[in-house]
Order: structure tokens, then sequence, then C-alpha cells
């Protein structure tokens, strides 16, 4: 099939889909696909420029402002024809953040009549908001940690909250602009750091305690993971760099306390009209309590990603997983 790999974008994750296209692109020609790469920012790439930009790793953070707004300059519309997306049976969305993950792109392409992975625009959008996202988990009786909205002033927050809380933009992914606060002499700062990234902020109760993730796969709830981080939080430097974490599959929890946090993934993903695939993640604090932190959903993958690694502990390896997705896109797609 031809398959059309839209990656990169605009967003301060760039460099995190740049990592999922380098390497899903070679998985699905290893397939014998017809794959071509389109960066969403600059277009589809000729081969060597593809093999340039591929070849990059994920730095220890994220691009700097200045560094987003140069390739935000630089970026084209879905209109232009340098994208030359529609000759492919399906667009596998390799995006994360920004505008390839909140709704908008998504939109498009359902206005294009594509068939695309992922969840639809209304509930990309809803998993991206953490505001609503937590709404709805409340609605569906999954826990979630008591949070606010800026602003807010410290008194309010130490009555309602409690110190430590984190606080981070509202519609951001892997950890950007998040700050663990443990005083009120630091929480302005801390909103300051998370609204350069997002106009809209939120402060959570922070959950101390071990961290779960739960991949879902058409209408399943994969093995429970559990991730080990160097730190107190699962941060970008956590996520992307070499050692920053332990991840386990299938997680060391009895069978119940898995069977509960498969439950309530799955209870999370419906509440949010997710599609074939996401990923929620967990706390589980110092009582045994669970918490769902946030829903993905289009979450990172490369084959040691949290949901590739997921889907191996259940058997499937990553070509597979990917022809998978792709070819579920496509059956939904049809009237």
């Amino acid at each position: 099939m031809k398959i059309a790999v839209l990656f990169g974008g605009t967003s301060e994750e760039r460099d995190v889909s740049i990592a999922s296209a380098a390497q899903i692109i070679p998985a699905l020609r290893g397939l014998g696909h017809d794959v071509f790469a389109v960066d969403t920012a600059t277009g589809r790439l000729p081969p060597a420029e593809e093999q340039q930009l591929l070849a990059n790793r994920v730095a220890p953070n994220p691009p700097s402002t200045a560094a987003i707004e140069s390739v935000r300059g630089r970026a084209i519309s879905l209109a232009t024809s340098s994208f030359d997306i529609r000759a492919a049976d399906v667009v596998l969305l390799a995006l994360h953040g920004g505008a390839g993950e909140d709704g908008r792109l998504q939109a498009m392409l359902d206005l294009a009549g594509m068939a695309y992975t992922g969840s639809n625009h209304i509930a990309s959008a809803a998993a991206m908001d953490k505001d609503f996202a937590k709404r709805l988990f409340r609605s569906a009786g999954v826990p979630t940690a008591d949070w606010l909205m800026a602003p807010v002033e410290a008194d309010e927050v130490q009555k309602i909250l409690g110190w430590p809380v984190v606080v981070k933009p509202s519609k951001q992914g892997s950890t950007v602009g998040l700050t663990v606060v443990r005083q009120a002499i630091d929480l302005t700062a801390a909103i300051a750091v998370a609204q350069s990234f997002d106009d809209e902020v939120m402060v959570e109760k922070f959950i101390p305690g071990r961290e779960f993730t739960v991949g879902i796969l058409d209408g399943a709830a994969l093995p429970v993971g559990e991730i080990i981080a160097s730190g107190e939080v699962f941060d970008y430097q956590s996520k992307y760099q070499l050692g920053g974490a332990r991840e386990i599959f299938p997680a060391d929890l009895p069978k119940s306390e898995s069977q509960l946090l498969q439950e309530l993934a799955l209870r999370a993903h419906g509440v949010l009209k997710l599609g074939a695939y996401s990923r929620i993640d967990f706390r589980r604090d110092n009582d045994g309590a669970f918490w769902c932190l946030e829903a993905n959903s289009l979450p990172g993958m490369t084959a040691t990603s949290l949901l590739p690694q997921a889907a191996k502990a259940a058997g499937i390896n990553f070509p597979e997983l990917l022809e998978r997705i792709c070819n579920g896109a496509i059956r939904r797609s049809r009237p």
C-alpha cells in the first residue's frame, strides 16, 4: 500500500516526532510498502533530505522557541501541492503535540476524505486539553488528581491542593514546560514557564509513587507497563535520553491491580472517544490508589516507545503493529 508518513511539524515535540518517523519509515518499507516522508513544516522530502533529517537524535531539551519560530516561518500549507498525499492509501500520523495532535490536522484530513491513523479531530482535541480531559475522566469514574487553572494565588493552591503541585501547560505533551512546585514562592515563576508554551496553565496536586502506562489497541488493553524514571517525574530528559528511565513490561503488579488499571484505561479511552490506539498514563500513590495522569492520542512510535513495548509484550512486533494500525485506518475510512 502507499503510505504517507506525516511527521516533524512545528510543535515543541518536533524532535520526538522525527525520532518516531525514523523508525516507522524503514519498518514499513521493510514490509514492502511504498512509503513517502512528509515533514508537515516543509513538505515531502527527497531521499537525501529524508536520510539526513531522520538521522537526528532527540536532544536533551525541546527545540528552543527561536528554532520553532524559524520552522514555523517556513511552514507550508496543507493546500500546497508539495505535500502530494492524496495518492496515498493511508496517512500515518507520526506527529506529537501542536497542530499534529490537537485535532486541527485531523479535521483537514477528514475534509479531504483521507484515511489516517489515530483519533478523529474531536477526540484528539479532547485528549490534548488536559483540563477538559480530566473533567471527562471524572464523569466516567476514572480517578484523577485535583487541579486548578491559572490564574490562581498561592493561598488558594495551598488551601485546595496543598504542596507540592505540578504546574504545566494545559495543551502540551512530553512534559514540556512542566515544573514541580514545592513552595508558594516558586509558583509564579512556574506558571510563567508554562505560559510560554500555552496560554492555559494547569496547577495539579502532585501524586508521589509508582508510574504506570496502559496501551490501548483495537478496543483491548495491552499489558501494563511500569516507568521507573531517574527523577521524581518522567520528564523530557527521562523519556528521550539513554538511561533516563527503566520501562518494565509487563509491570510487576498483582493481577487484580493490572486488571483494574486496564479497566480504567479503557474507560478513559472510551470517554474521550479515542480511536484505534492510545496510551493512558497513571500514578499509584503510597496508599495503593491509582490516579489517571493523561491520555495520549498519538503516543510515541519508535520501536522502544511505550506503546510498541506494550504491544511486544502482547506478542505483536513493531512492523506488525504499524501494519495493523494502517490497515485499520483504511477499514474505518470506508463508508
